[in-house]
């Protein structure tokens, strides 16, 4: 009777550690899923963003490149002088479409996040918020050695773009900070600014980026952390396994 017993109890056991190694089991493969997934996706992007670029660049630019010799022979032959001011004003109209046009194709195309290194990537992201004279940036990076993987580099790129933008559109703060370190086998960036805070509760699931930056963090294994207080400011921070 006891031998049977102790057969049952060694075979409930086995039985739960055997339930647990597939559940974790389970959980690995779904992470090691997910991470593919933002790969392709991310891949997929980049060769749809270059697609647009390449179009933009060889269909449209060449059409209104067409357009504005048209009308600057209109202009040079003169055969209509009442309407030469309107055909002055259309080509200049042409030019400066094709101006924006060049700039961002430029943009689609640029593969700036796979060939950059994350210390220069996050530096341009305040380089682009200096521009506007408008708040005073705060930056501790210290990144010099670390090499990551394009879609590592490209999430933290976005999440850091989508912070900031939230700071400059709804935050009316004055300071914008962020600093990148390596913490033993980790990752850690913090992205903060000295707003007027907001209501986590209240915006949790509504938008404003916050559900697409921690699925962007989770799905590369990392860690996510937001918190914000009523006239003290917003603070992210973003822990990644190396």
């Amino acid at each position: 009777m006891l031998a049977f017993i102790a057969a049952a109890i060694t075979f409930v056991v086995q039985y739960k550690n055997k339930k647990r190694e597939n559940q974790a089991r389970l959980a690995q493969q779904q992470i090691i899923h997910q991470k593919e997934l933002l790969s392709t996706e991310v891949e997929i992007q980049s060769q749809t963003m270059q697609h647009i670029g390449r179009e933009i660049h060889d269909n449209v630019g060449q059409k209104l490149t067409l357009a504005s010799l048209y009308t600057q022979q209109l202009a040079y032959e003169n055969k209509a002088p009442d309407i030469n001011e309107k055909i002055e004003i259309i080509g200049e109209i042409i030019n400066q479409s094709l101006a924006e046009l060049r700039q961002l194709s430029k943009s689609l195309t640029d593969n700036k996040v796979e060939k950059g290194n994350i210390n220069d990537l996050l530096r341009q992201e305040f380089v682009r918020i200096g521009e506007l004279k408008k708040y005073k940036l705060n930056l501790a990076i210290a990144l010099e050695e670390l090499t990551l993987p394009y879609q590592t580099k490209s999430v933290i790129v976005r999440v850091t773009q989508e912070f900031l933008q939230n700071s400059i559109k709804y935050a009316n703060c004055k300071t914008l900070s962020i600093s990148a370190s390596k913490v033993e086998d980790h990752l850690k960036i913090v992205l903060a600014d000295d707003g007027i805070g907001f209501d986590l509760s209240s915006v949790k699931d509504k938008g404003i980026g916050l559900v697409s930056m921690k699925k962007r963090i989770e799905l590369i294994g990392g860690s996510y952390l937001l918190e914000s207080k009523k006239d003290e400011g917003t603070r992210l921070t973003v822990q990644i396994s190396l």
